[in-house]
């Protein structure tokens, strides 16, 4: 299967089971895009991936068209990205990512997760190290070639294809994202939904009654409105 999809085996990322906590966290991707490129999808590519995403997690269109209407308006705020790190217990690197309208707030809910389940919030930068950040589309496969996919993207940035049932996974340097997201638009190719992910560097093997502890600390954070992502290089 390739390094690549040994890495997606190994991500225990953002587990998005309730489709609201979903619909939150595109909306303000959605009003980030607008705020930054504009409300025309067709000269902003962050907001086309958007509606990409949205399509796939089946967000009905008129969340998004009010959602683009009501970050068009110059009155309303946008929100601040902003990444956390810290280490959960044993020793776990965690890194949260964040879209908020009031910073203070989220920090000091941040900071207040990781030490009701012994970890610690540590300083900005301090665990970038640990992670690589990279790009991830995921299309249909269909009648698609892997092999020749994979030749024809590679000038694009393309690092690894991996195959996953009936779709495919091409991975980047987060510096090639835009660059690929306009080869896969420009070839007509079925675009399912685009990201970029954090994958660790290296992972810490834990037991199974550690990751149960563990695994309370990420469901907390994921389960808080400003949180985005949370990536953390649990093996």
């Amino acid at each position: 299967m390739g390094r690549a999809f040994e890495k997606r085996k190994t991500q225990k990322m953002a587990r998005w089971s309730q489709i609201s906590k979903a619909f939150t966290r595109i909306g303000k991707e959605i009003a980030m895009s607008v705020k930054q490129g504009g409300p025309d999808p067709v000269s902003n590519p962050r907001l086309r991936m958007a509606m990409q995403n949205a399509k796939a997690a089946n967000m009905p269109k008129e969340k998004v068209e009010n959602a683009i209407k009501k970050a068009s308006n110059k009155e309303e705020k946008d929100f601040d990205e902003v990444v956390y790190e810290g280490y959960g217990p044993y020793g776990v690197a965690i890194l949260v990512e964040c879209a908020t309208d009031n910073p203070t707030r989220t920090v000091a809910n941040v900071r207040s997760y990781f030490k009701k389940h012994d970890g610690e919030l540590g300083k900005t930068g301090s665990l970038d190290f640990l992670f690589e950040r990279q790009g991830v589309f995921t299309l249909n496969k269909g009648n698609l070639d892997p092999e020749e996919l994979e030749l024809e993207l590679i000038d694009f940035g393309a690092e690894e294809v991996d195959v996953d049932g009936e779709e495919i996974y091409i991975y980047t340097a987060f510096s090639d994202f835009g660059t690929m997201q306009k080869a896969i638009e420009d070839k007509g190719i079925e675009l399912i939904k685009a990201e970029l992910q954090r994958f660790p560097t290296t992972t810490v093997t834990v037991t199974e009654e550690q990751e149960e502890q563990i695994n309370k600390l990420l469901e907390k954070l994921e389960e808080d409105d400003d949180v985005q992502q949370v990536f953390h290089n649990m093996a």
